[in-house]
């Protein structure tokens, strides 16, 4: 599959917490962790569990930087 969003990290599942209708999946990317809400159904249509690898696209109009 082609995609036009360019920002496409590979990682790892390493968490799955169910809620009624959304899950939160933790995915391990070089050692950080990324959160995607998505469906129940849409989790259980993908065969996701933890140990699946995955690559988490992100297409945002908007990236907000903060200074520490």
């Amino acid at each position: 599959m082609k995609l036009s969003a360019r920002n496409q990290l590979s990682g790892t599942v390493t968490q799955i917490n169910r809620g009624a209708a959304i899950a939160n999946v933790a995915v391990d990317v070089g050692g950080q962790r990324i959160v995607s809400s998505i469906t129940v159904e849409a989790v259980d249509q993908l065969g996701l569990a933890e140990g699946s690898e995955v690559t988490a696209i992100i297409k945002a109009s908007d990236v907000i930087l903060g200074v520490r």
